[in-house]
Parts: C-alpha cells; structure tokens; sequence
C-alpha cells in the first residue's frame, strides 16, 4: 500500500499568527515533480492579502512587543524554535521531498543542520554589543544597532526551508517584523516554519507568510512602500526586476542570484577527491543551486582520467522514487525547467561541443511520469559557448582544460557571475593564491557546497547584492541610531 502523504491536502496563509483563506478563496496546486500528480493545493495570496500581512506586520511593530523584548529572552524563544524544529526535521524533509523531487536523504541531511541558524541568530540577539566610537570634543557617542521595521523575504522553491531560515533568522533577532513570500513551487514548509516560530512565542503578527505568483503576489510585496528592506534569493533577471520595484521606493535590496561556479582541478590534487567533489558540485539537488559547480576547470594533463572517473561515477547514481533512502539522485522541479534544461543541452550540442554523459530524459523504471534528465557533463567547451556562460540550473556541468595556474584563474573569471568556487589542490601556498585571485564571494578549497549560519554568504557581479549569514545578516537587518 502507499504511504500516507506527509502533506496535507491543503494550506492556508500565515497572517498575524494564524492560518487563514486568501481574500479571493483561491487555491493552487503544488506537482510532485517525481511524478507529475498533485501533491497539495495552498491558498494564493494576491495584493490584496500582501495588504493584509503588511498590516498584521506594521501592527506587531508598532505594538513593540517583539522588537523591545529583552535580547536573551528573544534568544530563549528562538533557542525553542531550534528544539521544536530538531523533532520535526524528517518529516519536513518529507515534506520537501514531496514538492521538490529531491532525494529524501539529501533533504534529511540538509534540514537536520537548520536550527543551527535560529540558534546562532538567537545567540547574536543576546550577546551583540553595541559602540562607543570616539567623538572629538568633551561628548560621549552611544551607537545603538536597531531594527528596521517591517521587511519583506522572497524565497525560492531549490531549498525552500535552509533559505527562509537564512533570511528569517537574522530579520527576527534582530526585531524586525516579517511578510515572506515562498515560491509557489515549493511553498509548505516556510508556513510550517512561521507555526513553529509562532508556538515557541514569538508574538502574533511578527511573522506572516503569503504563498502566491510572482506576478501578483510577489510583484505587490517587493514594491509595496511600506516596507524597509526587499530580501530575495532567485533567478538573476528577477532580481533585476525585484530590486528596481524596491528602488524606486527607495528601499533597500539583498538579492542573492544566479551562479556558474567554477571547480578548479590542479594537476596535483588527489583526483578521486576531487571527481566525487565534482560531481557531488554539480549534482546535488539535480544541479539545482545557485552555487552549483557547472564549470569544470581541469588542468590538461588530468582531463582524460577526470572525464573518465567522473562519468563512470554517474553511471553508478542511483536515480529513482526521490522518497526512497537509497535514491542518490531525484528529479528537476518541473516541466518548463526540463524543457530548459533539454533546450541548453541541444544548443550545446549545435555549438558543437560533445555530450559527454546524459544528455536527455529518464524514461526508465517509470520515472518518465516524473522529471528527471541524466546528470550530463558537456566537453571539452570554449568560453564562447552558451553553455559556459548562462546559467542552466539543471544537472549539466561543462569542461575545459587550462595549462598554467593564471590561465586557471582568467578561465575560473571568466563568468558574468561571481557567487561561488572551488580549488581543488594539495599545495597550501597555491590554494590560497588561487582563492584571493576568484573574483567570487565564496570560495571552498578541497570541498564545495559548504554552509554555516556565521559564515558569510553572497556574491559578486550577476549573483547579486549584499550577504546572507554572520554578523553580515544582522548589520543588513538593523541600522544605527547614534546619540551623542
């Protein structure tokens, strides 16, 4: 027999602590990417209920409970959230599973380091100090870090709870009251989050959650005037359109974007570390991440042996029922995202570059109800094609070859995006050069994929605007108020 959905049939929104209809009374469907069938339907909010959520938010913040609460008791109540979150992890990873199509494993994995980020949040709201800087003059300069006001998250559908987590930790310490958008592809787990945070005490109307199109919903929420800062994460031609709604309001933008990290193999590296660390790069979550290594910068003398391990190892991936423990790889998110990626692959192939793995749909083992594509490695390319330069956001990374460790670097650059990368080598000295000389905001040596809460996260060029994590998050969620 089947196993009971870890889903409800349906969702509401998340406005001034409860769960309530859209004004409209409409629902949509949320698709099991594994299978095409609809795995729960969620209430869609429009502009008229963003209004509502913006009210609840203002009325909670000028209620001042939440933002004038004593940090360490702000920090006991986020630190709750932590422990109530921990109990719940499997089945919200089921959950995501079932929205998303990715392995339950990769899921459980990825949810069970997510307190960390109330906690760590939690903690700064308890221990943060604030300045005394030097003034000229017989004066005494008290610099107070405070809230903003109400602030408004958009959340994508790739990780949908680590990346409302990442935003909604650091907005909440720091007192703000929050309107969260989540995608509609993915959109359950932000509102079991919102619960969560609600049942732990965080006060009514601090957080609300309103699941909805962009067009409509989130198109309201990012220009509305009455918000003090837009925090997005998403495609890089939507932030283009989310940051200039929020400018001309004024208000300020963090946008974290789009990505085509590089995964720079030295001729010294321990190859079959660093072929499991490119494919693990490129493949997690089906290539589905902004940070995902789709550019493979091999140095020449490897590139035979490198090709050849890395395809035998995706031989041996285990795709399959995202739901099962042992399915190491699951399905895209959806049809218009397997249509693109198909679409990138064949301009490939007519740019002349070989195919060599995947390439096309998995029809086997009744998975063509689903969306899944063969993970697919495309090489040797040229910096000229489309492959290397546009971000696919499917499980397709390309390869090409470099001889000195400049000609690495200029290739590693040689992107629109700039969010993150990976060198792969066992010389300390050259590591770190390499690392200072990547024009990126993150960097990994000898690993990739790497997160945690105190850690600063963002990029440079396309990928977008401000940082995500650490003491970074807080000072983009407060402002100074300076008495003298």
């Amino acid at each position: 027999a089947a196993m009971p959905s870890p889903l409800a049939d349906t969702y509401k929104l998340f406005i001034n602590g409860e769960f309530v209809d859209a004004k409209s009374g409409k629902y949509f469907d949320v698709e099991n990417p594994a299978n095409g069938e609809v795995a729960t339907r969620v209430s869609e909010a429009q502009a008229e209920d963003v209004e509502l959520a913006l009210d609840a938010a203002h009325a909670a913040y000028k209620r001042g409970e939440w933002r004038n609460m004593d940090g360490c008791e702000r920090c006991r109540i986020m630190h709750r959230a932590a422990n109530m979150l921990s109990q719940r992890v499997n089945e919200i990873a089921e959950m995501e599973v079932m929205q998303t199509g990715r392995p339950v494993k990769e899921m459980k994995a990825q949810l069970q380091r997510l307190p960390e980020w109330l906690e760590y949040f939690g903690s700064l709201a308890m221990t943060f100090e604030d300045s005394v800087p030097p003034f000229k003059g017989d004066y005494i300069n008290i610099v107070r870090r405070v809230p903003l006001g109400v602030v408004a998250q958009l959340t994508p559908w790739n990780h949908p709870l680590l990346i409302s987590i990442k935003k909604l930790a650091p907005a909440i310490a720091a007192g703000n009251s929050v309107v969260m958008k989540p995608s509609e592809l993915a959109p359950v787990a932000p509102l079991v989050l919102a619960q969560i945070l609600t049942e732990a005490g965080v006060p009514k109307g601090v957080i609300n959650v309103v699941p909805g199109f962009g067009v409509s919903c989130g198109a309201a929420l990012s220009s509305s005037p009455r918000v003090a800062l837009v925090d997005m994460t998403g495609g890089t031609p939507t932030g283009r359109i989310v940051a200039a709604a929020a400018g001309r309001n004024l208000v300020p933008c963090i946008a974290e974007l789009g990505g085509k990290a590089p995964v720079v193999v030295f001729e010294d590296c321990d190859v079959d570390v660093a072929v499991n660390g490119a494919a693990f790069a490129a493949f997690i979550a089906s290539g589905q991440t902004c940070i995902a290594g789709t550019r493979i910068v091999v140095h020449k003398s490897l590139y035979e042996s490198f090709v050849e391990k890395l395809t035998s190892k995706l031989e041996a991936f285990k795709i399959g029922d995202p739901m099962d423990i042992n399915t190491q790889y699951g399905a895209v998110i959806c049809k218009p995202q397997l249509d693109k990626v198909s679409e990138m692959v064949d301009i490939a192939r007519k740019e002349g570059a070989d195919i060599l793995y995947g390439g096309m749909r998995v029809t086997t083992d009744g998975l063509d109800k689903g969306y899944f594509y063969y993970p697919t490695v495309i090489g040797p390319v040229t910096t000229s094609m489309t492959c290397w330069r546009e971000e696919i956001f499917g499980p397709v990374t390309v390869v090409t070859t470099f001889e000195t460790e400049q000609e690495a670097i200029d290739l590693a650059n040689d992107s629109p995006f700039g969010l993150a990368a990976s060198v792969w080598t066992r010389d300390v000295a050259r590591a770190h050069r390499v690392a200072q000389a990547l024009d990126v905001g993150l960097v990994w040596i000898n690993d990739h994929h790497k997160n945690s809460p105190a850690s600063p996260w963002g990029g440079t060029k396309d990928s977008g605007i401000g940082r995500e994590n650490g003491l970074e998050a807080w000072r983009q969620y407060t402002q100074t108020h300076s008495v003298v």
